[in-house]
């Protein structure tokens, strides 16, 4: 009986020990705000006092936060949540990003490698045309290369328009090389002739054939991994509703005002808040893991014929095939060139030779060696390894920032949203829209407007990786970008008061140093330590009201643990 008289006796006075601590002093609260820069200190109160002016972190007892303090709470809370999103995501946002460099550098190194490769065909088998042959492959070479990187012109006009530049110089140095008046009024007609007559036979088809087939499916994958990166800067910047706020705020930093600036979240808790935070990022999930997926589809066919790279090193046989089959039947073409131009000034007679592709002894010119690590294929198998491991990204966020981030681990003590206990006894609710009508902690309406705009756009691009016909395969762009409109406008019921910007605003911009939790430094140091007055006795001014509640609360809680006991 002893024993257990003994034992009520140490709870009783641990319990009375617990709430002088908690409401005699402020001190450590004002360490805490100071360190994590949340704001000037001018406004804290040194002592506890009653929390009527609150809004979010009320409580019964007294407490060492003030309305300006809970406004000040409110903007780090919300600052720190956006930082743990920007890190969450940092990795596969590099990831993306840097393959969009490497993918754009490769590619331009593959269209300079055919453009040289194409020009030396000339020089080697054509030396007389090389000189002016160059700007017609330039040129060439030039819009595939912006076709690749989302131009609206159109494969077929590409390639016709290089024949038919091609076709006078061809037709000048080695169809009719006597003619000498080539005018530019006679370089047209030629020009125009071409284009009808078909001089070149079969192979400009082939060409436009194959960039048909090739050059698309680079452009959707490289405009994929662009629309990626807008996916996660949108995300990571959404802009949260007021309920949300509140809840970010009573979760983070509530405890604070009671003096309890060590306690992290349960973990259930911290669920319940981030699951009804990021409701509609959640939302993403099933469409982003559909992205991901057709990104590997796409990827995994761009083989054969759909390679790009064999597309572009198969101009140079295609052209020296061109060149040759508008020899081989070159009297005939002038002949109809002739009937539809008239006749040229001409020079005397002369001997031309065949050019050294139509000859026999012609030795192919060796296509450039390919480097397996440095190929466009190589690269783009990589990248889609690496984002594989990416695809429940959306699904688990949630989860990925309460658990080892920002809830209490499993077995210690923990802040369940009016105090400290050992566990969260609230139900759980699951991740999405759906699932947050029994959210005990955050009540959501429905989809967020920019969140079901980066949809939109995700949908689009999936139709596109997998091949669905859509009119136009360019138009991303047309719809609603999901960062926020002309006047900076977001969705979620902002306040002004809150602070509340757009994802590009100079508030943004300067929360590079967002406050998460404690130092250690800061955490060594976090003990009782009652102000002295000058002659070292313990300060008691201003504190009769607040003893006299104090002395009511802490009647009632022990009295509780006395019947609990």
């Amino acid at each position: 009986m002893a024993a257990k008289k003994s034992t009520f006796l140490v709870l009783f006075a641990v319990c009375v020990a617990r709430v002088f601590a908690t409401l005699s002093d402020c001190s450590e609260v004002r360490q805490v705000f100071q360190a994590l820069q949340i704001g000037p200190l001018k406004p804290l109160p040194d002592k506890p006092r009653p929390g009527s002016d609150l809004q979010v972190c009320m409580s019964r007892n007294l407490t060492c936060c003030n309305k300006k303090m809970e406004e000040r709470y409110q903007l780090a809370a919300r600052r720190d949540i956006q930082n743990l999103l920007q890190t969450a995501s940092s990795g596969l946002k590099l990831l993306i990003s840097r393959n969009v460099v490497t993918f754009q550098e490769t590619f331009e190194s593959l269209i300079k490698q055919a453009e040289n490769y194409t020009n030396a065909l000339f020089v080697n088998s054509y030396w007389t045309m090389a000189p002016n042959a160059r700007d017609p492959v330039e040129q060439l070479f030039g819009d595939i290369g912006l076709l690749a990187l989302g131009s609206e012109l159109e494969v077929d006009d590409v390639v016709r328009g290089f024949f038919d530049a091609l076709f006078p110089i061809v037709y000048r140095h080695i169809i009719d090389p006597g003619v000498t008046d080539m005018g530019e009024d006679y370089a047209n007609c030629v020009r125009v002739a071409g284009s009808r007559l078909r001089p070149f036979g079969g192979p400009p088809k082939q060409l436009a054939h194959q960039l048909s087939r090739s050059v698309p499916p680079a452009r959707v994958f490289l405009q994929a991994l662009h629309l990626g990166i807008e996916v996660i800067n949108t995300t990571e910047h959404l802009q949260h509703t007021k309920e949300c706020r509140r809840a970010l705020l009573k979760m983070l930093y509530c405890p604070h005002c009671q003096g309890l600036t060590h306690s992290r979240p349960c973990t259930g808790y911290c669920l319940n808040v981030m699951r009804g935070c990021l409701a509609s990022v959640a939302e993403v999930d099933a469409h982003w893991r559909e992205f991901v997926h057709s990104l590997e589809e796409v990827s995994a066919s761009m083989q054969g014929p759909l390679d790009l790279e064999q597309a572009l090193l198969s101009v140079r046989p295609l052209v020296a095939e061109a060149v040759a089959h508008a020899y081989k039947n070159g009297p005939k073409i002038s002949a109809q060139v002739h009937k539809l131009c008239g006749h040229p000034s001409r020079q005397p007679a002369q001997s031309v030779g065949p050019p050294q592709d139509a000859r026999q002894d012609s030795i192919p010119l060796k296509a450039p060696e390919r480097n397996t690590d440095e190929t466009f294929n190589s690269r783009r198998r990589e990248f889609i390894n690496s984002l594989r491991l990416h695809r429940t990204f959306y699904g688990g966020l949630a989860d990925q920032l309460c658990v080892g981030k920002v809830a209490a681990e499993d077995g210690l003590s923990c802040w369940n949203g009016a105090d400290v206990t050992k566990s969260y006894t609230l139900q759980v609710v699951g991740s999405g829209i759906e699932a947050q009508t029994r959210n005990p902690e955050v009540k959501v309406k429905g989809l967020d407007p920019v969140i079901n705009q980066i949809i939109d756009k995700l949908k689009h691009i999936n139709q596109l990786l997998q091949g669905k016909p859509i009119p136009k395969y360019g138009t991303l762009d047309q719809i609603e970008t999901g960062s926020g409109d002309a006047e900076g406008h977001f969705s979620g019921d902002c306040d002004d008061e809150d602070g509340c910007a757009g994802s590009g605003s100079d508030e943004a911009k300067r929360a590079a140093k967002v406050s998460t939790w404690i130092p250690d430094k800061v955490q060594d140091h976090r003990r009782y330590t009652p102000r002295m007055d000058s002659s070292g006795a313990r300060d008691t001014s201003g504190t009769a009201a607040a003893t006299t509640i104090d002395l009511m609360t802490l009647s009632s809680v022990c009295v509780l643990v006395l019947l609990s006991w």
